[in-house]
């Protein structure tokens, strides 16, 4: 399993965090200048929050659903715990804050523009496949979940999945 993690790590946020920024910055001839020291400490802040969000839900996908982000090894149960039971992709928040923290800290507009492609692509992608897989494996426990966790802007108060959610058994 562990191999399956590196693997899950270099091709999915790997792509979109090093080598699709990377190769925008090269085509353009990016070189790196200091911007000010507060855009660079709210890219430090930014870019924790988002390596501590990630760490915090793939460990809950492992942990708990038992599986890895990646579509060819899915969790085998539903994750609603943590940051699950506020907004229901809070791995691509986690993506989308690291892009950010990037254009601070490289002080370029490049990642953004990263950040435009990976959440448009993925504002298509959820509703239209991802749901539907997760709505045939989890069924009525999902669909429960849907319908009070939204997709992209997390709610205020935690969703509680009721007493016989599958997901909750160890």
């Amino acid at each position: 399993m562990f191999f399956e993690w590196i693997r899950t790590i270099i091709v999915l946020p790997g792509t979109v965090l090093v080598f699709l920024p990377s190769l925008a910055l090269y085509l353009a001839d990016y070189r790196w200048e200091f911007n000010s020291i507060p855009l660079f400490a709210a890219g430090i802040v930014l870019l924790c929050a988002g390596l501590s969000l990630a760490a915090w839900t793939m460990w809950l996908f492992g942990k708990k659903g038992r599986g890895t982000p990646a579509p060819w090894s899915p969790p085998k149960k539903l994750v609603i715990e943590g940051p699950y039971r506020h907004v229901r992709n809070p791995m691509i928040t986690s993506v989308l804050l690291m892009l950010v923290a990037e254009a601070l800290l490289l002080n370029s507009w490049l990642p953004m523009g990263v950040f435009a492609l990976f959440f448009g692509g993925n504002m298509l992608y959820f509703p239209f496949v991802e749901e539907k897989g997760l709505e045939k494996r989890f069924g009525q426990d999902y669909l429960a979940y849907k319908r009070e966790v939204p997709r992209w802007l997390p709610r205020m108060t935690p969703f509680k999945p009721p007493p016989d959610h599958a997901g909750d058994d160890d």
